[in-house]
C-alpha cells in the first residue's frame, strides 16, 4: 500500500512557491510496466527541467526505489524521506531519472486496481489528484509546474490502454502515446484493463466511452444519450468561449470504485461507473450524470487550459464548472430542468457547509498545504460558488461575463492564473470595479439569513456574527392571500426593507433562488404551505420552497411534525422525481427520527408514498422514486417480503438488482433477514453493486456481531475497497440500534486517530465521516466530538469532519429540545 497520511509530508504553499521560483519543467517521459504483479508495478520516469540553480526536492512515494540519477550521477536511495528526495540542481538544464516500484491501490487514488466480482477481471485507472501523482511516477507535484507528458505502458496482452493523449498498441501489450500539451501533475491518467470501448467523433474531435466488460450492455444502452449530450455541450462551449477544445481526443471512461463523481483529466475523463445505469434510473439520476458530463467538459477550459497557481483558488475550477455544467445542460440538452435538479440535489449541501464550523470563503480559502486544500472540495467550492457566479452573470450580463472569461483564457493559455487575473479580465471587459462584490460574496465566509418579520412587516437580513459582511440581496418573493394564488414581488434588502402583505398572507422569500441565503419561512407561512404546496404548479418554485423548509428544520425553526404534514400534503400529487427522491429521503432519514413517534412518522410517509403510487403514471421515473422511498419508509417486514417476492408491485415496475438490495438492506436494518440470505443474494449476482450493498446490509443488522464486523473494516483489520468502507460506515449507525452501537461511541474517538496510519487522501476523512456516531443523540457525544475537534494534537484532516458531524448532531438535538421529540 502507499505511504499513509502520517508517513509523508504534505506540500506547503510556501514550498510550492519557492520551488516554482527555482524550476521550469520541460518534459516528463513516463514508462509504466503493469505486468509486474497484482500488487505492484514498475515506474520509470525521466524529468527534464530548467533550474536557476539550488536545492529543492522531488515528490516520490514508492514501495521500492531502485535507482535515482541526477544529471548522470547516481544518488543514494536513502535520500528518500517521507515521500521526498532532496536534490541539488545546477543552473540551466537538468535531467532526473527515477526507477521505482509502486503499489497498486484500492482507495480510488494513485493507480487503483480492482477486481470485478462479476467475472474476476482486473481493471486499473490513474487518479493523480491532490498528492496522489507521486504514487505513480516521480514528479514535482504542484499545479503551477506544468509540462508535456509522453507515456509508455506495458500491460497484459488482452488489455486496452487509454491515456491523456492518443496512443496505439505497437506490439503485443506495448502501448505508446503521443506527447500531451502542458499538464499539471494532477491531470495525468491512464485507464487500462479489458475495458469495453465505444468510439464516435464530432466536429473533428474523436470521442470515446468505456466501461468494465460486465456492464458493457448497459454502456451500449446509454451510449446514444452520452454521445449526444457530449456533442451538444461541445457545440455550446465552443459558441460561448470561441476557443476550441484544446486537448485532441475526448474519452470518457467509467471506472470502478472512483471516489469523486468524475475527474477532468484532459483527453481522458474518468467517471464513477455507477453512472452507467445497470438498474432503472430516475430522471434525477440522469440529470446528475448529464450535469457531471457537462461539468467535466467545462473543466477543459476552467482548470485544464488555465489552472490555478495554488489550491486557495480551487474555486476557479470547481465553481465555474458547476455553474457552466448546470447552465449548459439546461440550455442545450434534453434536461432543461437541470436547475431544478440542482436546487434539490446541491443547494442544501452548500448551505449546510456554509453554516458548519468548517465554513470558509469561496475564494482565498487559506489552503496552507495541499492536504488542507483537499478538505475544501465541498459544498462551498461547488454549490455556493456556482450560485454566486450565477449572480455575477445576472449583474454584468453575458457579453461582459464571457468577454472577461475569454480574455482570461487567451492571456493564460496552458498556464496558471489567480483570482486577481480573472477579475482583472472582467473589469477590462466592462464589469466595472468588482472589489466590493468579491469582498462580500467571495472573500467572506458564511451565509446570510433572510427572514420575514410579520409583526413589523419587514424583510430582515441577518449576517452571521462570526463573518459579518455588507451584502445586498435582490430576489423575488411569493405572497399568497388565503384562498388566492401566488403573486410575485421583487425585493432588495441590505439590512431591512418593508414588504406589504395582508393579514394571513403566506410569504416565501427567494423561491427562485436568485441570491445566496438561507430563507426559513415564518411560522404562519410554514403552516399555510400545507395547503399551498400541492397547488404550486412551478416545479422550480416548489424546489425553492422545500429548500426554505429544509433550512428552517436545520436551524430548529420547523416542527418535525409539521414537516411530516407537509410531506403528506405534497408527495401524493408531486410528479417531479427529484422532489420525491430528495424530499422523501430527507423526511425518512433526518426528520422522522426526531419526531415524537418515529415509527408513526415513517408510516405517515409510507402512506404518502403509496398514495402517490396509486395515481402516478405507470412506468415513469417518478413512480420509481416514489417506490424507492416507499421501501425506505416501510415498517412492515411482511410488506417488504411481498415486494421482494414480486407480489403487489406497482404496475410496470420491475424489481431489478438495485431495488432488491434496497429491500434487503431495509430488512437487515429491521433485523428481518439472516446473514445467510444476504450471502446467498451476493453469490446469486456477484456484481460490484451487490458487493457494496451486501456490506451495507451486513453492517445494518441490529446485533453486536454486525457492529463488530463493521468495526474491523474501520480499523483496517479487514482491508476493503473505498465503496465498501463507506457503505459499511453508513450501515453501522442506524437509529434505534443504540443497544448494539453504544459501545462504539467512545471507541470511535479513541481509535480514530490510529486510522491515519492506515489511509491517505480522500479515505482518511471519509472514514471519519461515515463511521461518526451520528445516531448517538446525546449531549455527551456532542461534547466528546467537540473536544476531539478542538484538540490541536490531532491532525486537522480528522478534526474537521468530526467538527462538522458534531455540528449536525447538535442541530438534531436542538430540534429535539425545541419540539419535544
Amino acid at each position: 500500500m502507499p505511504l499513509s497520511e502520517s508517513t509523508y509530508t504534505s506540500l506547503k504553499h510556501s514550498e510550492a512557491s519557492a520551488r516554482r521560483d527555482l524550476l521550469d519543467v520541460t518534459s516528463y517521459d513516463v514508462t509504466l510496466d503493469l505486468t509486474l504483479s497484482d500488487e505492484a508495478f514498475r515506474s520509470l520516469t525521466t524529468i527534464v527541467f530548467q533550474s536557476r540553480g539550488g536545492r529543492t526536492f522531488l515528490d516520490l512515494r514508492p514501495t521500492r526505489l531502485a535507482t535515482l540519477r541526477l544529471n548522470g550521477s547516481e544518488l543514494s536511495p536513502d535520500l528518500l524521506t517521507r515521500g521526498r528526495v532532496e536534490i541539488d540542481t545546477v543552473e540551466g538544464p537538468n535531467e532526473l531519472v527515477v526507477d521505482a516500484t509502486m503499489a497498486f491501490r484500492n482507495d480510488g487514488e494513485g493507480l487503483h486496481r480492482s477486481v470485478d466480482p462479476a467475472d474476476g477481471r482486473h481493471y486499473v485507472y490513474g487518479m493523480c489528484f491532490m498528492e496522489a501523482a507521486p504514487t505513480i511516477f516521480a514528479c514535482f507535484d504542484q499545479p503551477d509546474l506544468k509540462a508535456p507528458y509522453t507515456l509508455h505502458v506495458t500491460a497484459p496482452s488482452e488489455w486496452v490502454v487509454l491515456a491523456n493523449a492518443p496512443g496505439k498498441q505497437v506490439a503485443t501489450g506495448e502501448w505508446e502515446f503521443e506527447e500531451t500539451p502542458p499538464l499539471s501533475t494532477y491531470f495525468v491518467t491512464l485507464v487500462a484493463g479489458p475495458y469495453h470501448v465505444l468510439k464516435d467523433a464530432h466536429d473533428g474531435i474523436p470521442l470515446g466511452l468505456s466501461s468494465r466488460a460486465s456492464i458493457a450492455r448497459d454502456l451500449d444502452a446509454d451510449a446514444d444519450e452520452l454521445f449526444t449530450m457530449t456533442k451538444q455541450c461541445f457545440d455550446e462551449f465552443h459558441r460561448l468561449f470561441g476557443i476550441r477544445y484544446p486537448f485532441g481526443n475526448y474519452h470518457q471512461a467509467f471506472v470502478p470504485e472512483f471516489n469523486a463523481g468524475a475527474m477532468e483529466n484532459p483527453g481522458c475523463v474518468t467517471f464513477r461507473d455507477p453512472y452507467v445505469f445497470s438498474s432503472k434510473a430516475t430522471r434525477g439520476d440522469r440529470i446528475r450524470r448529464a450535469t457531471t458530463v457537462a461539468h467535466e467538459m467545462a473543466h477543459q477550459w476552467f482548470g485544464n487550459l488555465v489552472t490555478p497557481r495554488w489550491w486557495d483558488d480551487l474555486w476557479l475550477n470547481e465553481s465555474f464548472a458547476e455553474y457552466m455544467g448546470n447552465r449548459v445542460t439546461a440550455d442545450v440538452t434534453e434536461f432543461g430542468d437541470a436547475w431544478t435538479h440542482n436546487a434539490y440535489a446541491r443547494r442544501q449541501w452548500g448551505l449546510s457547509a456554509d453554516l458548519s464550523p468548517s465554513t470558509h470563503p469561496v475564494a482565498g480559502n487559506g489552503a496552507t498545504d495541499a492536504g488542507t486544500a483537499l478538505e475544501d472540495f465541498d459544498g462551498i467550492s461547488y454549490a455556493k460558488g456556482s450560485a454566486i457566479l450565477k449572480q455575477l452573470n445576472a449583474r454584468v450580463g453575458d457579453d461582459v461575463f464571457f468577454g472577461g472569461v475569454v480574455r482570461h483564457f487567451e492571456l493564460n493559455r496552458f498556464g496558471n492564473a489567480t483570482m486577481d487575473d480573472l477579475f482583472g479580465s472582467w473589469e477590462q471587459a466592462g464589469a466595472g470595479d468588482l472589489s466590493a462584490f468579491t469582498s462580500a460574496w467571495l472573500r467572506t465566509a458564511g451565509v446570510d439569513t433572510l427572514r420575514f418579520d410579520r409583526h413589523e412587516g419587514v424583510v430582515r437580513r441577518v449576517a452571521p456574527q462570526a463573518h459579518p459582511a455588507d451584502r445586498e440581496h435582490t430576489f423575488r418573493a411569493l405572497i399568497a392571500a388565503p384562498g388566492e394564488p401566488w403573486r410575485t414581488e421583487r425585493v432588495s434588502v441590505s439590512s431591512s426593507t418593508p414588504l406589504l402583505i395582508g393579514a394571513g398572507d403566506a410569504v416565501v422569500l427567494d423561491p427562485f433562488e436568485d441570491t445566496w441565503a438561507q430563507v426559513p419561512p415564518d411560522a404562519e407561512s410554514a403552516a399555510a404551505l400545507v395547503g399551498l404546496l400541492p397547488t404550486t404548479s412551478d416545479e422550480h418554485v416548489r424546489s425553492g420552497i422545500w429548500n426554505g423548509l429544509r433550512s428552517a428544520f436545520h436551524n430548529a425553526l420547523l416542527d418535525p411534525e409539521l414537516a411530516i404534514s407537509l410531506v403528506e400534503a405534497a408527495a401524493p400529487v408531486e410528479d417531479n422525481d427529484d422532489a420525491l427522491a430528495y424530499t422523501l429521503a430527507w423526511s425518512i432519514n433526518r426528520v422522522a427520527p426526531l419526531t415524537r413517534d418515529p415509527l408513526g412518522s415513517l408510516r405517515r410517509i409510507h402512506d404518502a408514498c403509496l398514495a402517490r403510487l396509486s395515481t402516478i403514471t405507470p412506468g415513469t421515473t417518478a413512480q420509481l422514486a416514489a417506490f424507492q422511498n416507499a421501501i425506505g419508509s416501510s415498517t412492515s417486514p411482511d410488506g417488504l417480503r411481498a415486494w421482494l417476492a414480486g407480489d403487489s408491485l406497482p404496475e410496470r415496475l420491475d424489481l431489478d438488482l438495485q431495488l432488491r438490495w434496497r429491500i434487503l438492506v431495509h430488512l437487515a436494518t429491521m433485523g428481518q433477514v439472516s446473514r445467510q440470505e444476504l450471502d446467498d443474494a451476493l453469490a446469486a449476482e456477484p456484481t460490484a453493486v451487490s458487493r457494496v450493498e451486501h456490506a451495507r446490509a451486513m453492517a445494518s443488522l441490529p446485533d453486536a456481531e454486525a457492529k463488530a464486523w463493521a468495526w474491523t473494516r474501520f480499523l483496517g483489520e479487514v482491508d476493503v475497497p473505498n465503496y465498501e468502507l463507506q457503505a459499511t460506515g453508513h450501515g453501522m449507525w442506524r437509529h434505534g440500534q443504540g443497544f448494539a452501537t453504544d459501545p462504539y461511541v467512545d471507541r470511535f474517538f479513541e481509535e480514530l486517530p490510529g486510522t491515519l496510519a492506515l489511509r491517505s487522501g480522500w479515505l482518511v476523512a471519509d472514514a471519519a465521516e461515515h463511521f461518526f456516531p451520528r445516531t448517538s443523540l446525546r449531549e455527551e457525544t456532542v461534547a466528546r466530538a467537540k473536544a476531539f475537534a478542538a484538540d490541536p494534537a490531532i491532525e486537522a484532516v480528522l478534526r474537521r469532519p468530526v467538527a462538522d458531524a458534531a455540528d449536525l448532531l447538535e442541530r438534531n438535538l436542538a430540534v429535539l429540545r425545541t419540539f419535544g421529540g
